[in-house]
């Protein structure tokens, strides 16, 4: 049976996969599992619970908060706020639990649940088997003044807005920047326009009008044609683009050439070791993202750490280490200084922020790393869990890997998300690339056909 978290909660189509039965059902395993695990510290927990505006997402929340509540935790709804905000006031209100509801950047007829601990952090893939074999247990349910208490608290996000302000240090300002901001009709369709007009940049927001099945509709950071286009159209300095929960962000530059997460992490690693606050002349990133950003790295002294995909193993090597700044290809940026998790406002902040302390285009700070040509190839329709053990798509892979030497790179993923298994190649020319990720990914269908 396949594991019910993936690599980044419980995802699945809303009222489908992921019905009402199965989040109370998380809830109240949740509920249980952290506190025996000592999080709730024999006080009475209580548990901060966000969505995105996906329509899916209020029967959701209504049946994680009425499961938690009736676990004996206390619940305060946060309503709709980015996930990253979710992970903050967790911290900031000394929360025990936190419950965000979202598919990030998935269409609108999925949704997802994931939970924070104490302190704003994702759990540990332990807790999270805990939970999933836990559900469906019998338990003594509280009664009386035992039940959790609910309520509704609208004035928290102010608090994480106050917050990304503050990140840039006392008396910043953005101003004389203009910039467009894709909200992906998502989380951050208020709180990203505040935090960035409040630092008195000149803001043109785009798709920030949700209206529950809008979000990531041609929109935010996996379809930046819009940003783009707005981009030229206004003469911005440069676009930001979120996702649907606000985790992320890739960005445009005043010519309208995308920036994503590889760059991004450059720029600003690049800029903390300069300010000294670069740990260890240290960056974390996965194994996805381009061999163009380690060479960058390497030339301006810096050491890059790769771990698994997905934020939460950026993360974990991030604490484990103490670690100052991490991130992904996909926009998933983590600054430690100031978050638990990738947060997509705070990083456009200071992203614009590093290009006016230095004067410099964010073309020219792009600049400081060439990205080698790099295929991807989904595969779908095939066993992904037979991906890492089928010898002859193992030999493939190591006879690509020995052709391109230290000039490629050849790596091939189950994702963690989806059905899909997926195909990578770096190579000196995209000709090359292409030619090895095709084969791969031929052979992989072949090999791991259901």
């Amino acid at each position: 049976m396949a594991r019910l978290f993936g690599t980044d909660g419980v995802r699945g189509v809303a009222n489908d996969e992921l019905t009402a039965e199965l989040a109370l059902d998380l809830s109240v395993a949740a509920a249980h599992i952290l506190g025996e695990a000592g999080a709730f510290s024999g006080h009475r927990p209580l548990a901060l619970v966000g969505r995105d505006p996906r329509a899916s997402g209020e029967f959701l929340e209504a049946a994680v908060v009425a499961g938690l509540a009736s676990a004996g935790v206390d619940v305060i709804r946060l309503g709709v706020l980015p996930t990253p905000a979710v992970a903050f006031l967790v911290n900031d209100m000394d929360a025990d639990l936190g419950v965000m509801i979202s598919a990030s950047h998935n269409p609108m007829p999925d949704n997802g649940i994931k939970f924070f601990s104490k302190g704003g952090v994702k759990l540990d893939d332990y807790l999270e088997d805990a939970i999933e074999a836990r559900m469906g247990e019998a338990w003594d349910r509280p009664i009386g003044r035992a039940v959790g208490r609910i309520r509704y608290d609208s004035n928290a996000v102010e608090g994480y807005v106050a917050h990304l302000r503050r990140s840039l240090g006392e008396g910043a300002s953005l101003k004389g920047l203009k910039i467009v901001v894709d909200c992906a009709n998502g989380a951050a369709s208020t709180t990203a326009v505040e935090a960035f007009g409040a630092l008195g940049a000149q803001i043109i927001p785009i798709h920030a009008e949700p209206d529950g099945l809008n979000i990531n509709d041609n929109a935010g950071s996996t379809h930046m044609g819009g940003v783009i286009d707005r981009v030229i159209a206004e003469g911005a300095d440069l676009g930001i683009a979120l996702d649907g929960d606000a985790d992320r962000c890739l960005a445009v530059d005043a010519e309208g050439t995308m920036v994503d997460g590889d760059k991004i992490l450059a720029i600003l690693a690049v800029a903390m070791k300069e300010d000294h606050r670069l740990h260890s002349d240290t960056l974390v990133a996965t194994v996805m993202s381009n061999l163009g950003l380690i060479n960058a790295m390497r030339e301006h002294g810096i050491r890059v750490d790769q771990t698994k995909v997905g934020d939460r193993y950026v993360l974990e090597s991030m604490n484990a280490n103490g670690f100052a700044l991490g991130g992904e290809q996909s926009g998933h940026v983590i600054i430690s200084e100031f978050a638990n998790t990738g947060d997509g406002t705070l990083t456009g902040l200071h992203l614009a922020a590093r290009m006016l302390s230095t004067g410099r285009s964010l073309k020219e700070l792009a600049g400081v790393m060439t990205v080698l040509p790099q295929v991807v190839i989904n595969v779908r329709g095939v066993d992904k869990l037979r991906a890492g053990i089928d010898n002859e798509v193992q030999s493939a892979v190591t006879a690509a890997a020995r052709e391109l030497g230290s000039t490629g790179r050849v790596l091939l993923r189950p994702s963690g998300t989806e059905p899909v298994v997926r195909v990578m190649v770096e190579a000196p020319t995209q000709e090359e690339a292409q030619r090895h990720a095709e084969a791969l990914a031929a052979l992989v269908k072949e090999r791991l056909a259901l």
